[in-house]
């Protein structure tokens, strides 16, 4: 197999292609196919990106045709009737029915692209410069968005100092020792105490990346109501766990909050193609023309493909009644999973979720035993001590359990325990 310009041309920050060195072809619905022919069952998803699958039929079908009619594919921000649809279809069928009312920024094609448009706009609404963040926090690898991420290796990276940020305690960071926000209340009550009020904090309501600690939703009422007292701006990152991937179409909807500002990536175009939003309140929208662009803020294949996917997902409650079942599904056998490791438990939420492990090399040796079983998982966690688990959304029950019974199988080869009976189903 021909990879060796991928050892000596590419750069070595490359880092999913080390542990998955097969060189993948084609893909379709929750499976790759390698050059060889090899079928992995994909439970990664383009970390995120890739909540309905690979190449979805009807989705590929609109990307075709729109190119074939000579569709206008790079637009900047100028209009255009791939842009009005998705405007349309974002206005009919998620903002509406949620009662929300957010101006809509394209701000550039990735995750990183729309945090850095919040926290810009953060500072230019409030003329504050501080924004903070969580432990274990991740919210990209642009400067702006890598001072309000807590990962060390990360930070590094930046080579400079990254200031105008603090970082304060997750939810249970101290194993419920302490009361909620104790230490932000009291400094934000002090005239003394030093510490500059914040512009915005952001969070994220699942931390994807930082070991799927899941919020509670009554950690993030209390959240939105004391930064509301204070006149402090709300950022939530779905970039994500949003477009579906905890249960809802936003995560916060279960928490009853209404964020100041959103941001939004990954699946939104519902096909895999670079696309983000940053969603704010209109009366922040207080932006000069011109004065945060992107060249390519104008994916008009992606809006082609993510006001269908709307459209076919989210027109109504039946998907999301289908993704609960599909959650049970999922927790109720990664419960059975975490039995056979002493100390290990379940982590995140809906479909952005995974197995805790106390030796935080097991999370590693069992994505590489799952490789070998041509099933696609990753690690999260500062230590990657969390075997984290992204399926479409839309997998069918068949290929679930399928994955369900190699992770269980990847878990006893890792730990020493591979003739133990299984726990998802009595042995024949």
């Amino acid at each position: 197999m021909a990879t060796d310009i991928f050892e000596t041309r590419e750069s070595q920050v490359r880092s999913y292609s080390k542990n998955w060195p097969a060189v993948f072809d084609k893909a379709e619905g929750c499976y790759q196919f390698t050059e060889s022919g090899s079928r992995y069952l994909d439970f990664f998803s383009g970390a995120g990106a890739l909540n309905y699958g690979h190449n979805h039929p009807e989705l590929r079908d609109l990307v075709v045709d729109y190119v074939a009619n000579s569709g206008v594919t790079h637009s900047m921000d100028m209009n255009t009737p791939a842009k009005r649809r998705f405007l349309e279809t974002f206005e009919r069928v998620i903002l509406e029915p949620r009662n929300l009312d957010y101006k809509v920024m394209f701000p550039g094609p990735t995750g990183t692209n729309t945090v850095e448009a919040a926290l810009k706009l953060a500072r230019k609404v409030t003329g504050r410069q501080h924004i903070l963040s969580f432990t274990n926090a991740f919210h990209g690898m642009t400067l702006g968005a890598l001072s309000v991420t807590g990962n060390s290796m990360k930070r590094k990276g930046a080579g400079i100092p990254l200031t105008n940020s603090s970082k304060i305690p997750y939810d249970d960071y101290f194993d419920g020792d302490i009361p909620d926000f104790l230490w932000l209340e009291k400094v934000l009550e002090d005239s003394g105490s030093g510490v500059d009020k914040p512009a915005a904090v952001i969070v994220e309501t699942v931390q994807g990346e930082g070991g799927l600690n899941a919020a509670r939703m009554e950690w993030l009422r209390g959240l939105a109501n004391l930064l509301r007292r204070h006149n402090i701006l709300l950022i939530v990152d779905d970039v994500q766990a949003g477009c579906g991937r905890t249960g809802t179409f936003f995560s916060f909807e279960e928490a009853g909050i209404v964020p100041d500002i959103v941001c939004v990536s990954k699946s939104i175009s519902g096909y895999g193609l670079a696309m983000a939003l940053t969603l704010f309140k209109p009366q922040l929208d207080v932006w000069e023309p011109g004065e945060h662009n992107g060249t390519f803020r104008g994916n008009n294949l992606a809006f082609v493909t993510a006001a269908r996917a709307l459209e076919l997902f989210w027109s109504d409650d039946s998907f999301q009644k289908e993704l609960a079942g599909k959650i049970d599904e999922l927790h109720a056998g990664m419960a059975k999973i975490a039995e056979h490791v002493k100390g290990a438990g379940i982590r995140g939420r809906g479909f952005l979720s995974g197995i805790y492990f106390p030796d935080a090399d097991t999370a590693g040796k069992v994505a590489a035993e799952a490789y070998k079983r041509n099933m696609l998982v990753e690690t999260s966690g500062p230590k990657d001590e969390v075997i984290k688990l992204m399926p479409p959304l839309n997998i069918g029950s068949e290929d679930l359990q399928k994955g369900l019974q190699i992770l269980e199988e990847s878990v006893l080869a890792a730990t020493g325990q591979l003739g133990e009976p299984s726990r998802l189903r009595p042995p024949h």
